[in-house]
């Protein structure tokens, strides 16, 4: 007799909230007389009303197919998000600040030719190109849990290979304790770069850091497609992290360079706000945001927006017994 264990990430279909994202996002605004002025650059970016919204405009797909087996114990059995809506909803804000700007600004990015230089407290210094993204570390599929900063939420079927298979073969020297990441740097071809308007206000390139041990753990992927396809622009092609328990803006897109070093490395919103971002961006549903609750999420389903419910935030997204260890002994409203 085979019994089936529940895995710590799985929700129960009862617990999953359908919604849509796509219903007349500017006219709604218009009636509620909402505007973008009326909010400055940090507060528009994160404002949760314009989150629900998304134009529904058809996008260019260039995407082609990549086979990846399944893994077993990365697949639980979660509602998925439909693939338009997490082509169609994104923060990306290299694109603009808008969830739907970056599949609409994004149509021409060019990620191929590619190169990721990987360096620092290695003794393995090396380059991957757009080739070697795919093929020299095997890849699988992976469904995750995303949840973003502002509170909604989104089951992904990634396709990626686990980000220490690539440190493993840098191969880090005994001084390496974190693992620093950056985004291109393009102003020609990503406009928020080259507008604080357009791109919330934020110092480009866009980057990101973690500590060794959570770059190794096996949950944590280098995620190079989504739904049995390559990763469209304005989900981060060619590739991007992909760190489960942490809040989506955690998980650094397009990235070209890949540093180990000795030092807590900057990373982007905390420079920017570290009163509301911190380094570590841990899940936490009873460390609210300076603005808004996390103790529940928006998931971003089937269904209607306005007969959508909300579902509880679970702590470390519902990865805690594989992560929580990380953190033993540490304050986590201190160290958030």
């Amino acid at each position: 007799m085979r019994i089936r264990s529940t895995p710590s990430w799985q929700l129960k279909e009862s617990d999953v909230t359908p919604e849509s994202v796509y219903h007349q996002r500017r006219d709604i605004l218009k009636k509620l007389g909402i505007t973008l002025a009326t909010l400055p650059l940090a507060t528009q970016a994160q404002a949760n009303i314009f989150d629900v919204f998304s134009d529904d405009e058809k996008i260019p797909d260039r995407r082609r197919a990549l086979k990846a087996p399944d893994s077993t114990r990365f697949h639980p059995d979660l509602s998925l998000t439909p693939e338009d809506k997490i082509l169609k909803y994104n923060n990306f804000y290299e694109f603009g600040t808008d969830k739907s700007d970056p599949a609409r600004r994004a149509a021409n990015f060019v990620t191929d030719p590619w190169k990721v230089d990987v360096s620092g407290m290695i003794t393995r210094p090396f380059t991957l190109d757009y080739d070697d993204i795919f093929k020299r570390f095997p890849i699988e599929e992976r469904i995750y849990r995303l949840r973003c900063v502002e509170a909604w939420s989104m089951n992904v079927p990634w396709i990626g290979f686990p980000l220490a298979s690539l440190l493993r073969y840098a191969q880090p020297t005994s001084h390496a304790k974190y693992v620093a990441f950056e985004t291109l740097y393009d102003p020609k071809q990503m406009p928020g770069q080259a507008s604080r308007r357009l791109g919330g206000g934020i110092d480009y390139p866009y980057v990101e850091g973690l500590r060794l041990d959570e770059a190794m753990h096996p949950l944590t992927l280098i995620a190079v497609g989504l739904y049995g396809k390559t990763l469209a622009p304005q989900n981060g092609a060619p590739l991007r992290l992909v760190v489960p328990w942490k809040y989506g803006f955690k998980s650094i897109k397009s990235i070209v360079k890949i540093t180990l070093t000795d030092k807590q490395p900057p990373t982007t919103w905390n420079l920017l706000a570290p009163q509301e971002y911190g380094f570590y961006a841990n899940v936490n549903p009873q460390v609210d945001h300076p603005r808004w609750s996390q103790a529940s999420e928006r998931f971003i389903g089937e269904g209607n927006l306005f007969s959508s419910r909300r579902q509880p935030t679970l702590p470390f997204n519902g990865y805690a017994s594989e992560v929580a260890g990380l953190y033993q002994g540490m304050d986590l409203r201190k160290f958030y």
